[in-house]
């Protein structure tokens, strides 16, 4: 680790590929293999920071780009910082503003210069550079935070994608440049820099980038970009599988976007540890859930009409130890801000009990096995 990071990742246990261990932050420790919650805006959807607790939440995840345009970073730090302003004492990350690059792609305009975004909320043009998302999160006062990169879609051609890692590459020089000097020139966060590892599906691509990520600095950490942007499943496993033993074992690996319950423990199985995903909380604004014996079951299905009994018996959130099915499908179909709120609530314990249960089974050497009938089981019952 850097002499000056107040960061530390210990390694507790392997089961092949799959990892547990400790990231130490300045706001408390995270075990991993973890799922974070996504609070876009400063807040999961519908969920208290007390609910967001209860599930089991030791990590969260918000937006800088997101932040920025509203309520507007330095409102933010003028308050205290994104803790403070959010209610939330453990640890927060911010993304860089980097997936906005690609999902926004229809309104930006991408430069060597940084990014010209076109705000979806008023039309307002913002020019979004290295050094400026890092002044941006440098305000917001997250503990880990993510350079600025450029994430080519899935499909994109080698040439591409080069060009696209090259740019990347020079941003993360501009982004640690700017890390360095606001960290000597006046006090602050304690704060980690992630770089963002990108190459799409091409594992040279992949791996020479790697390299020179490596060449900049000694990270504390580093993202895994770029592969939840639209590639085929297998593709993204054989990535993560060539990744892997590159990759320095004593640094904390997290994988960006992916948070559906399969994905979780195929990418656990292929070393990653920390996870992110908007799924729960938005396949609850819809009415869908996961369970473990039915696989995904949406609560507006005419069979849930008059069942008694929770969503999925071996949950034990607020929402299944209270409520029967038939009262959520109502609360569903009706529309109501409860519904959103208690599938939230599921789909969020959903995934990080899994992640629990993961770092149990590959403490005792047996992830392997108990993943495989998981996934068997889980995805027989989805169809």
């Amino acid at each position: 680790m850097n002499g000056r990071s107040p960061f530390a990742f210990e390694l507790l246990g392997e089961a092949e590929a799959a990892r547990t261990g400790i990231l130490s932050t300045p706001h408390g420790n995270v075990h991993t293999p973890v799922f974070m919650p996504v609070g876009t805006l400063g807040a999961i959807k519908t969920l208290s920071p007390e609910e967001v607790r209860d599930v089991g939440a030791s990590m969260i995840l918000a937006n800088t780009y997101h932040l920025y345009l509203r309520p507007g970073h330095q409102l933010v730090e003028g308050l205290g910082g994104l803790h403070r302003f959010m209610r939330w004492d453990g640890p927060i990350l911010t993304d860089s503003g980097g997936y906005q690059v690609f999902s926004l792609g229809a309104i930006n305009e991408i430069r060597d210069e940084g990014v010209v975004f076109q705000s979806h909320i008023d039309g307002s043009r913002h020019l979004f550079t290295p050094e400026r998302v890092i002044e941006i999160q440098r305000a917001l006062g997250a503990d880990v935070i993510m350079a600025f990169d450029e994430c080519p879609p899935g499909g994109s051609s080698v040439a591409e994608v080069r060009e696209a890692n090259e740019r990347t590459l020079r941003w993360l020089e501009r982004c640690s440049a700017r890390f360095e000097s606001l960290r000597d020139e006046r006090p602050g966060p304690l704060q980690s820099l992630f770089p963002v590892l990108q190459g799409n599906v091409y594992p040279d691509l992949r791996a020479d980038h790697l390299r020179s990520v490596q060449s900049l600095g000694d990270w504390d950490g580093y993202g895994i970009g770029g592969l939840s942007v639209g590639e085929a499943k297998d593709k993204m496993w054989m990535t993560l599988e060539d990744l892997h033993p590159r990759l320095p074992n004593d640094r904390p690996r997290y994988l960006m976007g992916v948070g559906y319950p399969d994905d979780l423990l195929e990418s656990i199985g292929r070393g990653c540890d920390l996870f992110d995903c908007v799924a729960p909380t938005r396949n609850a604004r819809h009415g869908t859930a996961w369970t473990t014996a039915e696989g995904q079951v949406n609560l507006k299905s005419a069979r849930f009409k008059d069942e008694s009994g929770p969503l999925d018996p071996e949950c034990d959130a607020y929402c299944c130890r209270s409520f029967d099915r038939a009262y959520l499908r109502h609360l569903t179909v009706s529309g109501e801000a409860f519904a959103h709120r208690l599938l939230s609530i599921h789909n969020l314990r959903f995934l990080i009990r899994l992640t629990e249960i993961a770092r149990g089974k590959i403490r005792e050497g047996q992830f392997g096995t108990w993943s495989a009938s998981w996934l068997e089981r889980y995805r027989a019952a989805a169809g």
